[in-house]
């Protein structure tokens, strides 16, 4: 994997915000661009929360949107979007309907329920204080945002989880391409390091020792039940400023699935709601192939980033905490 740096506001005409409750260990995170992005998505997890992604598909009349959220919550987290909606309606940013205009902001949701104060959830008002909040300078990791009560590694349960989060990275090539992702990791499996192989967070076992997660499935091939369905996934939002097509964009979605699958094991699972968002801005010429290949990297830099800036949270451990005094963050 490369080492990538960076932040997914790099990408020309990129904004993030960010927005959550400490106490309660929930948030969401918003990405908008002002004068619109074209965008798409991908759909691989089982068990999806989601709002505004049929408008998506290369077939559908809307091909530009003006932000993205990702919220905590469950499908109560849902409701965020509306209050990024409101935030861009004030500021005059939407698609024009004659009467006015209509900010385009498909969202997605992961479960985070399982730690903090489960009856808070993000609602309108944190959507409109992530949107309000949102920069081209915004590059905060880990418990931020609807990173905020990730948690990964539940295959043997809440109670052997450990903390996820939220991560970015981009990589500029010459040229002035640029390309960035977002990623708020609370996967049902662990996440490993892509270039060593290294667990970085998964289940913990009974001795405080690393497990792996799909021997811990091997051992109960036919009784494996540890959490309820859909109380995981991963969430995701690749951008970059080539000239693309809705239907390429697609595409770009679907390549960048692949950041998912070299960093989580296992992946896109009945328990999972693992979404990919892929937007671009305009302004450079590209091939699709490299973008999107370039993307998985990407939004796999993310997610190791998630992991290695958490903290632990609600009674769960974070990589940080391991053994060894491994420390997090901008080693990725």
């Amino acid at each position: 994997m490369m080492k990538l740096k960076g932040s997914i506001v790099d990408v020309p005409g990129t904004k993030l915000g960010h927005a959550h409750n400490e106490k309660a260990l929930t948030g969401c995170t918003v990405v908008i661009w002002e004068d619109g992005a074209v965008c798409s998505v991908d759909v691989r997890g089982s068990a999806p929360g989601t709002r505004e992604t049929d408008l998506l598909e290369p077939t559908r009349l809307v091909d530009r949107v003006h932000a993205v959220c990702l919220s905590g919550g469950s499908s109560y987290g849902l409701d965020a979007a509306s209050g990024v909606m409101e935030f861009l309606e004030q500021k005059g940013i939407g698609a024009d309907v004659r009467f006015g205009v209509v900010p385009i902001v498909p969202a997605a949701v992961l479960f985070d329920l399982s730690v903090g104060d489960p009856s808070v959830r993000p609602d309108r008002n944190m959507g409109y204080l992530a949107a309000s909040l949102a920069s081209d300078v915004e590059a905060r990791q880990g418990n931020v945002g609807a990173g905020c009560g990730a948690s990964v590694g539940k295959v043997g349960g809440f109670e052997k989880a450990m903390k996820g989060g939220l991560g970015t990275a981009s990589i500029s090539l010459p040229g002035g391409l640029v390309i960035g992702a977002v990623a708020a990791v609370n996967a049902l499996g662990e996440v490993r390091d892509p270039a060593t192989g290294e667990v970085l967070a998964g289940p913990i076992g009974d001795a405080g020792e690393l497990e792996d997660s799909i021997t811990w499935l091997a051992k109960r091939p036919f009784s494996f039940n540890p959490v309820p369905p859909g109380t995981n996934t991963t969430l995701a939002i690749v951008a970059s400023n080539a000239n693309f097509s809705k239907s390429q964009v697609k595409k770009v979605a679907e390549m960048a699935q692949n950041g998912l699958a070299r960093t989580i094991y296992p992946v896109h699972t009945l328990h999972d709601g693992d979404t990919v968002f892929a937007a671009a801005t305009g302004g450079v010429d590209a091939s699709v192939d490299l973008v999107g290949s370039l993307s998985a990297e990407v939004v796999a830099a993310a997610i190791v980033r998630a992991v290695k800036a958490s903290e632990s949270a609600g009674g769960l451990p974070a990589y940080r905490d391991l053994a060894g005094g491994r420390q997090g963050g901008e080693s990725v």
